[in-house]
């Protein structure tokens, strides 16, 4: 057992969350697109597919990523020693056993095992307040406020299947994404071109920072209320162009010889095309659908996958260096995004195809990652 806890898979909350966030994406999106297609799961399931579906995009896979960004994240920003051995391995037992749960009909009374599904969000918040707290870093406050409405929906959800909990749920990781962007993609950047020799420097936009998250929330709000009319329209609107302004300063056409940095510009880049698609879809030029996906699997997708390489090799002492492979998944990651989006439009009678092509692409861009840095996962830091 002490080899067992000692093992550099255990040192950082990236490690295990990332590897099993991996493996929980492509067994779920595999699943669904088989559903999808027309194939019939067996006897047992807790979950109508398409809600299971939903459900285990955000909470299953999504929040396993977040979670391990943020373990490690936290260690960083407070000085503190990180997440680590035993306090890790319970977490991602109550993750698992909230996998295991959400999909399966146990035999429990309903209310238990919609505790088990969700308490793996409220234990993660417990983890990252307790050091917060303690370095009073008040700046990163705001990730505890939003893990605890990501927490609120679940319950919402899964007491009243009520899709709005999932928007809600969708847009607090946005604003994630938006935070999280904002502090590294400028810094990324900077670095990446300075490594050329070219003598750049971040442009502080402190205020347009904050209002590109709070524009968020105020989406999440109005797409809650309805999902079209014209007060989405006009917040999703207004939350693209702020989003667009940040964007001045982030020196995106100068990034392509660095693979990931110009991965999270794409990634950021989707969410600005994802509220303005959104926008429309409130005064009803397009469905809401479209706009869900441009958001889902172009930015969420796109950031999830360069954040996670990128950690990966920054936090175990290599070099910020990327095989071919690797910058493949990140081209068929945007080539899912353009089928899963035009496909259903401009050819309709097929989307069955489009959508098991999509899942299929993500499933590839996820096990390539599991190839290429699965081994890194497991293996010591160079920095030890």
């Amino acid at each position: 057992m002490p080899g067992l806890f000692n093992s550099p898979f255990w040192s950082r909350g990236f490690r295990p969350f990332f590897f099993l966030g991996a493996i929980q994406s492509i067994v779920s999106i595999l699943l669904w697109g088989g559903v999808y297609a027309g194939y019939i799961l067996p006897s047992g399931y807790w979950m109508d597919p398409v809600l299971w579906h939903v459900h285990e995009m955000i909470y299953g896979f999504v929040v396993a990523i977040v979670a391990g960004f943020l373990l490690t994240a936290v260690a960083n920003w407070t000085g503190g020693a990180p997440v680590r051995e035993i306090h890790l391995i319970v977490l991602v037992l109550i993750w698992s056993l909230g996998r295991i749960f959400v999909s399966f009909d146990v035999g429990l009374p309903k209310a238990i095992q919609i505790l088990g599904v969700t308490l793996f969000v409220p234990c993660l918040t417990i983890s990252l307040m307790i050091p917060l707290m303690r370095s009073w870093s008040k700046r990163n406050f705001i990730f505890l406020i939003l893990l605890c409405i990501l927490f609120g929906c679940d319950i919402w959800f899964l007491i009243s299947t009520d899709m709005r909990a999932m928007h809600m749920a969708l847009f607090m990781i946005l604003a994630m994404v938006s935070l999280i962007g904002g502090r590294v993609i400028p810094a990324f950047t900077v670095a990446a071109l300075r490594r050329r020799g070219i003598v750049v420097y971040q442009t502080n936009q402190n205020r347009l920072d904050v209002m590109a998250w709070l524009s968020l929330l105020v989406v999440a709000v109005a797409v809650t209320l309805s999902e079209k009319g014209v007060l989405l329209g006009v917040t999703a609107g207004g939350s693209c162009l702020i989003h667009a302004l940040r964007m001045r300063y982030y020196r995106t056409l100068r990034v392509w010889s660095d693979p990931l940095s110009w991965i999270l510009h794409i990634g950021y880049s989707w969410l600005v095309l994802g509220l303005g698609s959104l926008s429309l879809a409130g005064f009803r030029y397009i469905n809401t659908t479209i706009a869900i996906h441009v958001l889902t699997v172009g930015c969420i997708g796109s950031m999830i996958l360069g954040m996670m390489c990128r950690v990966t090799l920054g936090h175990t002492g290599r070099n910020l260096k990327i095989s071919g492979a690797t910058i493949f998944s990140f081209i068929l990651m945007q080539i899912a995004v353009f089928i899963r989006i035009l496909g259903p439009i401009l050819i309709p009678q097929h989307t069955v195809v489009w959508i098991g092509l999509t899942a299929c692409l993500w499933g590839v861009c996820f096990s390539l990652f599991l190839v290429c840095f699965g081994p890194i996962l497991f293996a010591k830091s160079f920095d030890q």
